[in-house]
């Protein structure tokens, strides 16, 4: 079953065939229209499309100066800012390729990619980056330049081959005359099928894998969903995710740059939510993790109002629940129930949409995981247009979306424009489109395996399409996927996210492949286990003591036995019901090697770190004693150790068994 078919060849729309044509449309069309916005100390600065063709213009120059070639591949490291965002299409202008790296990496995961790629210059935004990449320079024999965007800390550094970003475009804007003819010949070499920029898997099954995309991949993908969600000149968009991530390139890069509109970037990871009411967005991503965060926050702070406002929420967000999903999709309403919504708008949706910065967002996306069906009702019934989307690195982010009047929590949609989709005799998904990924860097047998001959790309994703509707369900990684003893499905993901449904559950793991019971771990989320201990006068010093306590205990085994009576419903996987759960003495940490920097979990290492435990929660013992290795943020190592209390968990008779 598929979308709309296209050929492998698509031609470009009016020679807009790379990003750098895309900037100079822009700078011509909209040159005094907002393209970037950064706050710093406090204030918003803002720089118009003409002004950030200037700036790119000169950091290219400057680029060629100190000898960047075509075909180069040029790291880019840092928290999201307008500098570097220029960064990456400068580089594109030079005929070198942006590779953006994750800025909360450790030196040694750098150092892989910088060497894999072959990186001949760094771009940084700081001291702290430079100092990592710095570390791992004698790893990095084909290293041979490092420029910084922040000067502070860097005066006493010895600058033979380290150069400030400013300095770098002054000797760009000083050599124009020399150098702006070289900038123009590369420029007029470039095509659709040149490389637009590398971004690096997040590896949960092992070394992460360089994808190259192409113009066509970046700039098809970016034309066809901007005019799916009619997204405008006029929109804009706050940039907080990793730069490092497709998502993040696609809406901050090739939307931006295909339409027009304006990218704003916060002060700080800890002043984002601040910082995005201010800016009130009207096209906005995050993943299923903020919205949860965002609204444990909303139902902590109701905790602490007065009654009369706790009961005044409590009814109107009833009839939000009732009615508001259906206004949003244009459905009919009645009168009296449009009325009371619009009181309701007027004391409760409409300032609770301002408080989280909301109020202006016409389109919102969330993807990476499923969103528990109560969360994204909570913000549709708002009144926020918030939709799934289903995507990879390999096809330039976008696979299914779902229209407008489709949006449902249990699917991931349609195929998006321009993506045809098929699913296979072992259920796994493939897709093909423009948007597809050329090739892996450096390893065509990984690119042989994931893409065949005809374009067709293996998700790794088990799924199958609504016969109905043709919504695509995402069951879970098809080498996740497995079975039980007895025979009946193991499909680990989707038990996981039924449980991070609940506030209090951050994370969770899930055993059982081949095993005739399904144990778990369970991390807490701190904050909302914290401000519930407070509130009950329950001390406590660390995550630790809070996870080892008995009446958070007695909660999570609520939770997997209110999964486990679902689940016993569910004809397919009725044998994935929680027999035995623990809760881990530490949150799973990217630093340790548990998870991607995209926060997913890497199963083998978990499985591999963690035997004894896994082996323990298939036994019978009550309690086990258990001793971890951590990394602190600083880099140094230490370990943790703790008795872990095991909880075994009801498991309710199979529907087909009480059938």
């Amino acid at each position: 079953m598929g979308g709309t078919g296209l050929t492998t060849k698509i031609a470009p729309t009016d020679g807009l065939d790379t990003i750098p044509k895309l900037l100079a449309r822009n700078a011509d069309l909209h040159g005094d229209k907002p393209a970037s916005r950064e706050k710093e100390f406090g204030i918003w600065q803002s720089w118009s499309w003409s002004e950030v063709a200037e700036e790119v213009n000169a950091l290219a120059l400057g680029l060629l100066a100190i000898d960047l070639k075509p075909g180069d591949h040029v790291a880019i490291i840092g928290r999201n800012r307008p500098a570097l965002y220029w960064a990456m299409v400068a580089v594109q202008c030079t005929g070198a390729v942006p590779v953006p790296l994750y800025q909360d990496a450790v030196a040694d995961e750098m150092a892989f990619v910088l060497d894999h790629c072959s990186a001949r210059f760094v771009i940084a935004e700081n001291q702290e980056q430079v100092d990592k990449v710095l570390d791992v320079q004698d790893q990095l024999p084909g290293l041979e330049q490092v420029v910084y965007l922040e000067p502070r800390g860097m005066r006493k550094y010895d600058h033979t081959t380290l150069h400030a970003y400013r300095d770098i475009q002054a000797e760009g804007r000083a050599g124009h005359d020399r150098l702006q003819p070289i900038l123009n010949e590369r420029m007029s070499t470039q095509d659709y099928d040149t490389t637009c920029v590398m971004l690096y898997t997040s590896g949960t099954t092992g070394r992460p894998k360089g994808v190259v995309l192409s113009n066509r991949s970046i700039i098809e993908a970016s034309r066809t969903s901007a005019d799916f969600d009619n997204l405008n000149v006029g929109d804009s968009v706050l940039a907080y995710l990793p730069m490092a991530w497709v998502g993040d390139f696609i809406f901050s890069v090739g939307q931006c740059y295909w339409t027009g509109f304006c990218v704003a970037c916060p002060e700080s990871p800890e002043t984002m939510q601040a910082d995005l009411k201010e800016i009130g967005p009207s096209y906005f991503f995050a993943p299923p993790r903020f919205f949860e965060g965002l609204l444990t926050t909303v139902m902590i702070r109701m905790e602490d109002a007065s009654n009369f406002k706790q009961k005044m929420f409590r009814y109107f967000m009833d009839h939000a629940k009732a009615v508001g999903g259906d206004m949003l999709d244009g459905k009919p309403v009645g009168t009296m129930d449009r009325l009371k919504y619009a009181l309701g708008n007027m004391f409760v949706y409409g300032p609770l949409k301002n408080q989280l910065g909301m109020t202006r967002v016409r389109v919102g996306y969330t993807a990476g995981e499923a969103i528990g069906p109560e969360i994204f009702d909570f913000y549709r019934s708002l009144g926020i247009n918030l939709k799934q989307l289903y995507g990879q690195t390999e096809a330039s982010v976008y696979v299914t979306v779902q229209p407008d009047g489709e949006v449902r929590a249990d699917t991931v949609g349609v195929p998006a424009p321009g993506v045809e989709i098929k699913i296979d005799d072992t259920g796994e998904v493939y897709y093909r489109s423009a948007g597809t990924f050329v090739e892996y860097y450096k390893n065509p047998e990984a690119t042989a395996s994931t893409k065949d001959a005809d374009g067709w790309v293996a998700t790794g994703d088990a799924g199958f399409f609504e016969e109905d509707t043709g919504h695509l369900k995402i069951i879970d990684r098809a080498k996740d996927v497995g079975k039980m003893a007895d025979g009946s499905m193991f499909a680990p993901k989707y038990v996981e996210n039924k449980l991070k449904f609940y506030p209090n559950i951050l994370e969770a793991v899930l055993f059982g492949a081949n095993n005739d019971k399904c144990v778990a771990f369970i991390n807490i989320d701190l904050e909302a286990v914290g401000n519930w201990a407070e509130r009950n006068n329950i001390g406590y010093a660390s995550y630790q003591e809070l996870a080892g306590n008995a009446q958070v205990l007695d909660a999570v085994q609520g939770h997997v036995e209110e999964v486990n009576a679902s689940l016993a419903n569910d004809p397919m996987l009725n044998g994935c019901q929680i027999h035995r759960f623990l809760i881990l003495h530490k949150e799973l940490d990217p630093d340790d090697g548990e998870m991607t920097r995209t926060r997913k979990v890497r199963r083998r290492i978990v499985d591999e770190k963690y035997n004894d435990l896994i082996v323990a929660l298939n036994g019978d013992v009550g309690e086990i004693h258990t001793e971890t290795e951590v990394t602190y943020e600083d880099g140094r190592k230490g370990s943790i150790s703790a008795n872990l209390q095991i909880r075994d968990a009801n498991v309710f008779p199979r529907r087909a068994e009480a059938a």
